[in-house]
């Protein structure tokens, strides 16, 4: 891996990144990350997600310590749910001592969605307090303002949800992430071009994407229920009906699934100052060299 330019270097040099979102094990066995670190071979950067819909999963930092053994760049997921202020600062320390160098901030699904919903929600701080903590960080200095003895070193990176009302209030959160030190960014799954469209217009409008690299999300599916599903219970996002449509009367809807990712990919592809693509393959990681293959983003 040393070998290879970073994410942040590829984000650098302007090239269009790929990276991709890997969830961990509901246990110990590491064996299942080194299986499905062979689907991520070409891939910029691999998100863990952190113990995503609050369900405990293998934790993401030693996700990630797996991948980088089997010559992976990892993206650690960092939420605000767990942990409070100083957990977080000690965690985001050990992923540095082992190496990791991306983070994405996030501020969490509330315990109530998870197998625990009996559980606390720390939220001590939000995701637009954790992208100034770890550039802090990056600073050499703690959230307290004490030094550290040496500095971190992330990129830092947020995500964008460019479908949640009020929309006109999601150019400005954006821009509050920037400001706080948000160094690339990853949206919320595509299904609604045209609202995205109308989204990306206001980005460039405030020429935001001159100060940060905007990965457009992209989720691969298997069926009309995991739309229908997301439409009806996951806040914030907005499926076009005709995706609705062409998955229930497809004669495949796995490939068309494939087919309809691959036409996002290629919309995103043509959109001026679109830094990359996001993939999502949710419990489907072995779809991914096959998006790629489609999607012509395979190195030649």
């Amino acid at each position: 891996m040393k070998n290879r330019k970073t994410l942040r270097e590829k984000i650098q040099n302007g090239h269009f990144v790929v990276t991709a979102e890997l969830g961990p094990p509901r246990g110990a066995n590491g064996d299942s990350i080194r299986r499905k670190a062979e689907y991520f071979r070409h891939i910029d950067g691999v998100n863990i997600t952190d113990n995503q819909t609050a369900i405990v999963r293998l934790s993401s930092i030693a996700a990630a310590s797996i991948l980088m053994e089997e010559g992976i760049e990892p993206v650690i997921q960092v939420s605000c749910r767990d942990r409070n202020r100083i957990a977080i600062q000690s965690d985001l320390l050990g992923a540095a001592s082992l190496g990791i160098e991306n983070v994405l901030c996030l501020t969490g699904d509330h315990p109530r969605f998870g197998d625990h919903p009996e559980a606390r929600g720390v939220f001590d701080l939000d995701s637009v307090q954790l992208i100034s903590m770890v550039r802090k960080l990056n600073e050499g200095y703690f959230l307290s303002g004490d030094p550290l003895k040496g500095t971190t070193c992330f990129l830092v990176g947020g995500a964008a949800n460019p479908f949640a009302e009020p929309l006109n209030y999601r150019v400005k959160r954006l821009a509050k992430k920037i400001r706080a030190g948000a160094e690339f960014i990853q949206t919320q799954p595509i299904f609604h071009p045209e609202r995205f469209e109308r989204w990306w217009e206001d980005v460039v409008r405030q020429g935001l994407q001159h100060d940060t690299a905007i990965l457009g999300g992209v989720m691969p599916v298997k069926s009309v229920r995991a739309l229908v599903f997301m439409q009806e219970q996951v806040p914030g996002m907005c499926i076009d009906k005709r995706y609705i449509q062409r998955m229930e009367s497809a004669a495949d809807p796995q490939k068309e699934g494939v087919t309809i990712a691959v036409e996002i990919i290629d919309m995103l592809r043509h959109m001026e100052g679109i830094a990359g693509v996001h993939l999502m393959p949710l419990l489907w990681e072995k779809i991914t060299p096959r998006l790629l293959e489609q999607s012509g983003l395979l190195p030649v």
